[in-house]
């Protein structure tokens, strides 16, 4: 999925975006989402709860989308052209459709409810990703985390991941990257990382051991989940610094709840984020895009798309500046 966001204000992070911590909850700061369109004609939006001014990343996980459930008769679906990354590895998890994904590698696969796509771009790849013809309803997460210094230059991969449900206290997970609940994803990534779904059945109460290393984020999709103290509804995220070791969830409904679980170890290097680019330096942004408009060696060729690549918007008038959490408290 590209980012298709262009506001200068929420790419340097000049006004406040989100919730805040709710008084009587100090252990959960409250991440609201804003809407964004992906483009076109009739622009399918999502809601974007990373980055944004008070929260850059949760541990190395630098971007979180939610969209859906869209009728892709009303919404025209997901219609993407191929694009560029660089600095990141994608991490595409779906509810709901099917996705058809191609990249510079060469790789053709389509993205299922419960199977995960991985993609690493980290010196320069380029992907396309469009919901298939018989998508009726389109739903989903789009997740992206940053390279290490060590790693942001690595060569381009893809991995293919289905994990096997497992049942806990009245709870379906499903761990796509790291470890949770017994499970251990194979799926190689940079830095650690948590990455997993989990449905709560009607007034379920799940308790889950975690790495108390980490810090957390749990962006709930449907139904109201209580974490601590705090009632998390849909599109929001619940973050949760490092110190915990066990995360109790509670779903509030007469439903099931459903929501995603990243987390990860405090990621301490600052970063330059613009359009589908990390880099460390408002001249790294500006190489990527420079080598993208020329169509450079470097993000590789998909061929015979319709209507070709998608165009790199223009610059701010600013020099984009990095980036970092602010310190724990």
């Amino acid at each position: 999925m590209s980012n298709a966001e262009n506001d200068v204000v929420a790419l340097l992070g000049g006004a406040p975006v989100g919730g805040g911590r709710p008084d009587g909850a100090p252990g959960v700061d409250v991440l609201s989402a804003r809407e964004v369109p992906l483009g076109g004609p009739r622009a399918m939006r999502v809601r974007r709860t990373l980055p944004q001014r008070q929260r850059t990343l949760i541990g190395a996980w630098c971007f979180v989308d939610h969209y859906g459930p869209h009728q892709v008769a009303v919404s025209g679906g997901m219609n993407m052209p191929p694009h560029p990354h660089t600095g990141l590895q994608t991490v595409s998890w779906l509810f709901s459709g099917e996705l058809e994904h191609r990249d510079t590698l060469g790789t053709h696969a389509l993205i299922r409810p419960g199977e995960m796509n991985l993609m690493t771009g980290g010196h320069g790849i380029a992907h396309s990703e469009v919901s298939t013809p018989d998508t009726a309803v389109l739903h989903g997460v789009q997740l992206w985390v940053a390279l290490p210094e060590e790693h942001r230059r690595a060569a381009r991969d893809f991995q293919h991941y289905v994990p096997e449900p497992v049942r806990v206290d009245g709870a379906e997970i499903r761990v796509f990257l790291g470890s949770l609940a017994g499970r251990t994803s194979p799926a190689r990534t940079f830095t650690p990382l948590l990455g997993a779904e989990i449905v709560i059945e009607p007034h379920g109460v799940l308790t889950l051991a975690v790495e108390p290393a980490f810090e957390h984020g749990l962006l709930v999709d449907g139904g109201d989940i209580r974490m601590a103290d705090t009632v998390l509804r849909p599109a929001e995220l619940g973050y949760v610094p490092r110190g915990a070791d066990t995360l109790t969830l509670v779903n509030e409904a007469d439903a099931p709840a459903r929501a995603v679980l990243i987390g990860g170890p405090p990621f301490e290097e600052e970063i330059v984020m613009w359009w589908n680019f990390v880099g460390r330096s408002h001249e790294d942004i500006v190489r990527a895009r420079e080598d993208w408009e020329a169509s450079s060696d470097r993000f590789g060729v998909i061929e015979d798309f319709p209507g070709g690549p998608l165009p790199a918007p223009a610059l701010p008038n600013a020099v984009i500046t990095p980036r970092r959490n602010p310190p724990a408290r």
